[in-house]
């Protein structure tokens, strides 16, 4: 299995397929975000041409509204979608039934607590007991209504796969290689660290995007995590 999610992080379509094309031998899938597909709709998808999407939307809204979003997206032949655990339950559930049971549905990927917060970030939003808590507490609440899996930092991957077991697909952004400029991201590991603590997939954006030579840069992750 190819564990390598590349993160496309450009609204520009001609430079994403080129980037695709590029980068698709060492990878597994393509993750693209809100801000591609708000540049370029639908539509854009095709830039993946035949490989996979992980659909990075990280819905959040009443569960009726989620459930009417995810039913549109998932005639787009997405493998995986992004909603929020800290929807609720009753979001969470609206979101996995309007998915149906067609094989080829999307699975539902519930964020815990994003890659971006430390613990005094979360606390400021109002969450006191920590970014563990916080996160494990998610991800029992979005299993057990349905989400196929979970986005989590990788400093919680191996918390997740002793309460969880195996089952969950676990998908860790927050991922850079040795060397690599943190950016924006606050709890972050290297990518083979991250496969050895449980994780099915990592998402790696800016080491490769924005590397001299992505293609060579996604490889080299590749061959690290194998």
């Amino acid at each position: 299995m190819k564990r390598l999610i590349a993160a496309i992080d450009t609204p520009d379509p001609a430079a994403a397929r080129a980037m695709i094309h590029d980068i698709a031998p060492a990878c597994g899938m393509i993750k693209l975000g809100l801000e591609f597909f708000m540049a370029n709709g639908p539509a854009g998808l095709a830039v993946a041409g035949d490989m996979p999407v992980f659909l990075d939307m990280k819905l959040h809204d009443i569960p009726n509204t989620v459930a009417g979003a995810v039913r549109a997206l998932s005639r787009l032949r997405i493998a995986m979608l992004s909603i929020h655990a800290s929807g609720g339950s009753a979001m969470i559930a609206a979101a996995r039934d309007a998915a149906g049971e067609d094989p080829a549905r999307p699975k539902i990927l519930a964020v815990t607590v994003l890659t971006s917060l430390d613990e005094a970030g979360l606390a400021a939003t109002g969450v006191r007991g920590g970014t563990a808590a916080q996160v494990e507490n998610l991800a029992a609440l979005a299993l057990a209504a349905g989400a196929d899996g979970l986005v989590c930092s990788p400093h919680e991957v191996a918390l997740l796969r002793r309460r969880f077991g195996t089952a969950p697909i676990l998908v860790v952004p927050g991922i850079r290689p040795a060397g690599a400029a943190l950016g924006d991201q606050a709890r972050v590991m290297s990518p083979e660290q991250a496969v050895r603590a449980g994780a099915d997939y990592v998402v790696v954006g800016r080491p490769i995007t924005q590397a001299e030579n992505p293609a060579l840069a996604a490889r080299l992750i590749a061959e690290a995590m194998a």
